[in-house]
């Protein structure tokens, strides 16, 4: 990527800045001081899920909209998305008089495909992926010579979300790391030019699941990598194979990719809902995913985590923290074999009130031909305070002639 090319989308950054002045929030940077602790560093939160449309994606959208129509005739635009690029291009759209068609992963979570039609765009369900969306969208620009509005390989998308990284800069000046949620790249892009034109020491770092690892292959192997497939909980940044120019700015400018497991995501999600009792959605929670990975040393440093975007569905977000705590040691599941005959339950629940373990959930089988005749399977979900506790459930559990284990 030539100096040139890094200087322009510099100047577009700063004019992008004065253009959604007052069509966008100039969304909060807040101290966690439960990550600080934790970490002994300074730890702070780039809340874009308090964005509109709840992510960061409506700044690149209007941008680029914006720029669009100081140059060219355009009464439609078209694009794909998983979700959040596509409510930021559908309120963009409203608010500038255009028409919006909106191609639509059929797996994209049911919210946020709600929330793009209540922003007035037409949305199409069509494949199984971004890739699959992007296809369609394609067919419906020649079909209608609508303007596609790109998800991030596209300088003016990029300068939009590059106004975040003015935004950091302005709040704290000075910033050792800066973790961006990396997708297709457009977001790690516009912040990397942008931080490394004003602090060049500040280290610019990407993370995305292992389940969608596109760009930090990418990245690792300096040429473009598409995956056969992907699998995460991170939908919004599911992507098969990143941008040409997003990788030229990466490859540039970002200091390290890093990859992260979905249990280090579950953790993220849970620790910021409970602890700063902020909600994010998978994507959104990645920069806090790699901090509790333990892969960087953030020790004495003051970093800044991304938190990309809020918009999960309610259901997700229910088996997240049922999984968390699971994760955590919090929520045991205790599996034994017992006569099946009156008095043994109790017995083990007495056991259970005696450690005060509070009961969520009991299964109770006696039909299974693993079975021996006599015997049933008890399945009992608890929840507990500390690891200590189950260690003293299960020893007098065996005191008492039972056998329970732990499920994962």
């Amino acid at each position: 990527m030539s100096k040139e090319l890094t200087s322009e989308i510099f100047d577009y950054i700063k004019e992008a800045n004065k253009i959604l002045e007052g069509k966008i929030y100039r969304t909060p940077i807040d101290k966690s001081h439960a990550l600080s602790k934790r970490l002994n560093a300074d730890v702070y939160l780039k809340l874009e899920n308090f964005q509109r449309t709840g992510a960061f994606k409506i700044r690149g959208a209007y941008y680029t909209l914006w720029r669009t129509l100081q140059t060219h005739k355009i009464s439609c635009c078209v694009t794909a998305s998983s979700g959040n690029h596509a409510q930021g291009v559908a309120l963009a759209a409203s608010e500038l008089g255009l028409k919006a068609y909106i191609v639509m992963p059929e797996t994209t979570p049911h919210i946020k495909v709600k929330a793009t039609r209540e922003y007035g765009a037409h949305v199409i369900l069509y494949g199984r992926t971004y890739d699959d969306a992007y296809e369609k969208a394609l067919e419906i620009r020649d079909k209608y010579n609508a303007f596609f509005v790109h998800p991030f390989n596209d300088k003016f998308v990029i300068a939009g979300q590059g106004t975040i990284g003015l935004e950091i800069y302005n709040a704290l000046k000075k910033v050792d790391m800066v973790l961006v949620p990396v997708g297709g790249g457009g977001l790690i892009s516009g912040i990397a030019i942008a931080i490394k034109q004003l602090s060049p020491t500040t280290k610019v770092i990407g993370v995305q699941p292992k389940g969608a690892p596109a760009m930090a292959l990418s990245y690792k192997q300096g040429k473009l990598i598409e995956v056969k497939s992907v699998d995460t909980i991170a939908d919004a940044v599911i992507v098969k194979k990143p941008g040409d120019l997003t990788l030229s700015i990466i490859k540039e400018l970002v200091d390290d990719m890093i990859l992260v497991d979905d249990d280090d995501i579950i953790r993220a999600i849970f620790l910021l809902l409970e602890r700063s009792k902020i909600v994010a959605e998978p994507a959104g929670a990645l920069s806090v995913a790699a901090l509790l990975s333990g892969q960087l040393d953030v020790k004495h440093k003051r970093v800044v985590c991304v938190i990309s975007g809020g918009n999960i569905d309610m259901t997700l977000l229910s088996r997240i923290i049922n999984k968390a705590l699971v994760l955590e040691g919090r929520q045991i599941r205790l599996s034994g074999i017992l006569p099946d005959r009156p008095g043994m339950l109790k017995s083990v629940l007495e056991v259970l009130a005696e450690e005060k373990a509070n009961v969520v959930d009991i299964e109770h089988d006696r039909y299974s031909m693993a079975l021996k005749p006599g015997k049933a399977k008890v399945t009992i979900t608890l929840e507990i305070h500390e690891e200590k506790t189950l260690k003293r459930i299960i020893e007098k559990l065996k005191e008492r002639g039972f056998t329970f284990n732990i499920e994962r």
